[in-house]
């Protein structure tokens, strides 16, 4: 008897997880975007620049350096 009890849930599992497969698939296939585009890109790197630039036309760098090394000072007496 448990024998069938186990072949029984067995089944239905791998019924259930092939049908839930299918339906993921058939999801994916249907989405119409294909990932990331040249120009999303280039915006994300635009905005890496004038983060960068920011930091090295202000003494904000300078500052960061100071703070981090004092704190380690302290941490290290």
């Amino acid at each position: 008897m448990p024998k069938n009890i186990a072949l029984k849930a067995a089944t239905a599992t791998r019924i259930r997880v092939s049908g839930w497969k299918d339906t993921v698939i058939a999801s994916v296939r249907a989405r119409s975007d294909r990932g990331q585009t040249s120009v999303e890109y280039l915006g994300i790197i635009g905005v890496v620049v004038l983060i960068v630039a920011a930091i090295l036309g202000t003494n904000i760098g300078q500052t960061i350096y100071n703070a981090i090394t004092s704190e380690i000072a302290k941490v290290t007496k």
